[in-house]
């Protein structure tokens, strides 16, 4: 077990999760609040933020572009991830195909997937009929990954996203912490388990609001340029907070502020800061997963109780977004998108 207050333990285990020739960089492994409050200053996040905020634009199309927003994953690449891998497939599935001469990252991770389609490699655009979607990862510390800089930084050198590891801002999971830090006031409570102290808890409130501002101001700047934006994030989690408004959170489940030192702290989400027609479609909705459970039980045949440790890990080393009864979900959502003719 990798000691939770051994910087250097947990540096060599962020190293596993890098498929080579990629591979992390010490200093951006994020592993508290206060480390991703931190790295916002870091010159690569920096830059990557500066470029996202104030120069990125998609690649061009004349059809109507989805803009799909994908979660994160401990496994860099995203691509190569199994979460990234059952998205991706079901979309190839249903249709959509890589537009052609997309960069890829087939000569650098086709011979670890030697039995793997070559679209699963492929970072560029996804077209069907009329629609093409643009996918795009939500990540602290990045905010906003288009899919066809994920392994390469503007300026042709490698993207941070194949460089960095964040266990994410999840504070139910115990390990989000940097008990090293002369700043922390995390508190262990067994063995590997930590809970958050003030401190952790307003760098979270800040680094949640820096986020949910770098995506806004994206957004804001490519007014126009996305006819639809989704975000297919799991529900409960990090990803999904930073994209809500608040008068949208209670019907996610999902809380509205942090409390720090008995006081209330607003979490403001990306649907707070940007105009009404620029929200963020948030999927997968509550009847959709709980839908999801029931029809995964019944493939299953057991109770929806049994099959909830299968739907908890997506069937197998991911999240739910994974499996294919909550897939269904989000096609039918983006074949009513291509229905309508405009």
């Amino acid at each position: 077990m990798v000691s939770i207050t051994n910087r250097d333990e947990r540096i060599v285990e962020s190293r596993r999760k890098i498929l080579p020739p990629f591979a992390v960089e010490p200093s951006l492994c994020l592993y508290s609040p206060q480390d991703n409050v931190d790295a916002l200053h870091h010159p690569e996040v920096a830059d990557w933020l500066e470029f996202v905020r104030h120069t990125y634009e998609p690649l061009p199309t004349s059809l109507r572009r989805v803009l799909l927003f994908l979660p994160c994953t401990a496994t860099k690449p995203y691509v190569a991830s199994v979460e990234h891998q059952a998205i991706n497939g079901r979309l190839f599935a249903e249709g959509f195909e890589p537009v052609a001469g997309s960069p890829t990252v087939l000569d650098e991770l086709g011979t670890r997937f030697p039995d793997v389609d070559p679209r699963l490699l492929d970072l560029g655009p996804l077209r069907r009929g009329d629609v093409e979607i643009a996918r795009v990862v939500m990540s602290e510390p990045l905010a906003f990954v288009p899919y066809e800089h994920l392994v390469t930084a503007p300026g042709g050198g490698p993207s941070p996203a194949t460089r960095y590891d964040d266990p994410g801002l999840f504070e139910n999971r115990g390990n989000a912490v940097s008990p090293w830090r002369a700043d922390s006031t995390a508190e262990e409570v067994g063995v590997g388990r930590w809970r958050w102290g003030a401190n952790e808890r307003r760098a979270y409130v800040e680094m949640h609001g820096e986020m949910a501002v770098a995506v806004a101001d994206v957004l804001r700047r490519l007014d126009g340029a996305y006819d639809e934006v989704l975000a297919w994030v799991a529900p409960g989690l990090t990803h999904r907070s930073f994209c809500l408004a608040r008068d949208e959170r209670s019907e996610h489940g999902i809380a509205a502020s942090k409390l720090v030192d008995g006081r209330r702290l607003p979490l403001v989400g990306v649907n707070d800061l940007v105009d009404p027609e620029q929200r963020i479609e948030v999927l997968p909705d509550v009847e959709s997963c709980d839908d999801a459970r029931a029809r995964l039980a019944g493939r299953l045949g057991v109770s929806v109780s049994a099959a909830n440790a299968v739907y908890a890990r997506g069937g197998g080393g991911a999240t739910p977004l994974a499996l294919p009864e909550l897939l269904d979900h989000l096609i039918v959502r983006l074949d009513e998108i291509a229905a309508v003719r405009v």
